[in-house]
Order: C-alpha cells, then sequence, then structure tokens
C-alpha cells in the first residue's frame, strides 16, 4: 500500500511568515499542567523530548519503552508523568517540534542578482524544504506507522498536510495575480497536486532510500528535477526586464 505523503511546502522566513495556529495537544490535562513555568522546567521538558525523539528514530513506536526514553534522558519515571501523560503523547510533541522545522525552515538562499527570478526563488525554497526533510527523516517512518494504527494521529497529519497546502496555494496565487504563473489553474488543486509530488520525492530519496554515496549530486538533482516541474506544470515565466 503506498504510505499518504504529507504536502510539500514552500520555505519562507519564520519572522515574516503567517503563523498558522498550532494544533491542540493528544492530551486533555490542564494546559498550566502540561508546560512548565519554570526555565529548569522548560529544560526538564525539553530533555525529555530530545530523548523521545532518539528513541523513536531508532526503535520505532511500537517498540519504544517510556523507560528507554527516561533513560536517555536521564530522569525518573515519574519526573515524566509531570510533563505528559503518555508515549502517544510525547510522540505528538517530538512529531510538533518536526512539523515546525519543516514549515518554517529558515529562509531560503537566493543569489541576490536572482531575487527577481521567481523560479531561483521557487529553487531555492525546494532546496529549504528538502533539507528540512532530510533532518527529520527518521521521524517520517515513524509517522507513518503512527498515522496508519492512530486515528488521532491520522487527523493531525491530514490537518498538519492543509497547512502546507494552503501555504503553497497562496504562493500560487500570488505567482497568478503577478502573470508569473498560469491563471487557468485552480491554486488550491495545483498545490495540492504537486505538493504530494515533491513530498513524495522526498519520502523516497529520505525515508526510504538508503544513504547516497554522493548526497550534494543528490540534493542537487531532487532540486533541479522539483522545480522544473513546479515551473513548468504552472506554466511560469521570469519577469520582463528593462532593455
Amino acid at each position: 500500500m503506498t504510505p499518504r505523503t504529507e504536502t510539500h511546502l514552500a520555505a519562507e522566513p519564520a519572522a515574516s511568515a503567517r503563523r498558522l495556529d498550532a494544533l491542540p495537544p493528544l492530551s486533555t490535562r490542564d494546559a498550566e499542567k502540561a508546560l512548565p513555568v519554570t526555565a529548569r522546567g522548560e529544560r526538564t521538558r525539553a530533555a525529555l523530548i530530545s530523548a523521545a525523539r532518539t528513541v523513536f528514530e531508532r526503535d520505532g513506536f511500537s517498540d519504544a519503552r517510556l523507560t528507554d526514553i527516561t533513560a536517555e534522558a536521564k530522569c525518573s519515571t515519574g519526573t515524566f508523568y509531570t510533563y505528559f501523560d503518555s508515549k502517544e503523547e510525547i510522540l505528538d510533541a517530538v512529531l510538533a517540534q518536526a512539523h515546525e522545522d519543516m514549515l518554517h525552515p529558515g529562509y531560503p538562499h537566493v543569489d541576490p542578482e536572482l531575487e527577481a527570478d521567481p523560479v531561483a526563488v521557487l529553487a531555492a525554497a525546494n532546496r529549504a524544504y528538502f533539507e528540512a526533510y532530510r533532518r527529520n527523516a527518521k521521524l517520517r517512518l515513524v509517522l507513518e506507522q503512527v498515522s496508519a494504527n492512530f486515528p488521532e494521529f491520522r487527523e493531525k497529519r491530514r490537518q498538519r498536510g492543509h497547512m502546507f497546502s494552503a501555504r503553497n496555494a497562496r504562493h500560487i496565487k500570488e505567482l497568478q495575480d503577478q502573470g508569473l504563473a498560469d491563471r487557468d489553474l485552480d491554486p488550491t488543486a495545483a498545490a495540492g497536486a504537486l505538493s504530494g509530488m515533491v513530498s513524495r520525492m522526498a519520502y523516497e530519496a529520505f525515508a526510504l532510500g538508503g544513504d547516497s554515496e554522493d548526497p550534494t549530486a543528490e540534493m542537487d538533482a531532487l532540486v533541479f528535477t522539483a522545480t522544473r516541474l513546479w515551473a513548468n506544470a504552472l506554466g511560469m515565466t521570469r519577469p520582463a526586464t528593462d532593455s
């Protein structure tokens, strides 16, 4: 069965991006208890999330144990339950961090001479996305596992995928308004199709793929292919320049 891929995004700077509302946590516990109010508490919670990520990436969700997480974090089981109710809840926190990294991977580098070229900007955004995906590739496999078995994770995945696709649709609409993309295309439908394509490319290359003999060449090929397909599909044109 082909895994359902989460949609790809065009990267944009976190500081200037329109922040999307965070999804509610899986737990129904009091929010004041869930989030620490002291610096020490924040460090402890962060250490637990980091440890959980290490364990989930190594063992998968099914085989991961709370005792492995607390051992990795060098804390007691009682401390774990101060911040999280279950293995599912801490995985939700891990995935939320990864989602934020992929939604706002940092402003993509564009040569100053090419900033007015929408295709160059698209290529930089694709590169930022692929690099963020590669950083989170092991978690993508965990997400596949839990999405297939837990309706709550499946629904969150759907909602997060919608966030990615909706933002891409806005970018496509902006290109259309500037006369740089085919105005006959429906931005939402185009974003869903193209985002899913690029997400699947990333999944095949980084989540399922083995260690590349030449990671730089692999990345360059992915960026070139994804960008050319996006640009061709949207009928993208470069802005006219003064003669």
